[in-house]
């Protein structure tokens, strides 16, 4: 996810995953289930931009995303500003590409992208570990698009989700004398 921008102004192309492995292993006491996946960020998302303003607002174009309090995005930027204390606002314009509950997981990359878009617009300077628990309070995708890249994600997690990296494969190893063919 990259930010362009500053405190004037700040735009961010948010991304989506794609699960390439889930797993449930289990159900917890609060009824969710224990998940185990490994996701992989795609460069294709929605575009956000964030400009300076006296107070927060959000302007939903294309797609189907909930508006008002119930959308991610004015979830984190509420959640910000709250834990920061500050009394900026935003006006923030969301241009939604991906489909809405398509398990791609546009939502929370987009409240991913506002905390970090937010934090650079207010010059809050943040350092990552409270926006780990930012993210972690607004859902189990977040943190992982703070990220980006590819990771095994395993429950609800405060943290930055492990890197994911394959196994290496075989490498064949030429053998020393010439075989032909015909001989083999």
């Amino acid at each position: 996810m990259q930010l362009i921008g500053d405190s004037r102004g700040v735009s961010v192309h948010s991304t989506c995953k794609l699960n390439l492995f889930l797993e449930i292993v289990g159900k917890r006491q609060d009824g969710y289930h224990e998940l185990e996946s490994v996701f992989h960020e795609l460069d294709f998302g929605d575009e956000l931009t964030f400009e300076p303003a006296n107070e927060l607002s959000l302007d939903l174009k294309g797609g189907s995303a909930p508006g008002g309090e119930d959308n991610l995005v004015l979830k984190a930027a509420r959640l910000l500003a709250s834990e920061i204390k500050t009394s900026g606002g935003a006006r923030i314009t969301l241009t939604k590409r991906v489909p809405v509950g398509a398990g791609l997981g546009g939502g929370s990359a987009d409240a991913a992208a506002t905390l970090l878009a937010l934090d650079r617009l207010w010059n809050a300077s943040s350092d990552r570990k409270l926006l780990h628990a930012l993210a972690a309070r607004l859902g189990s995708d977040v943190n992982f698009f703070l990220e980006g890249g590819t990771a095994l994600c395993t429950g609800r997690s405060p943290s930055p989700p492990s890197p994911f990296r394959p196994p290496r494969p075989p490498l064949p190893h030429p053998h020393r004398r010439r075989l032909s063919s015909l001989h083999v």
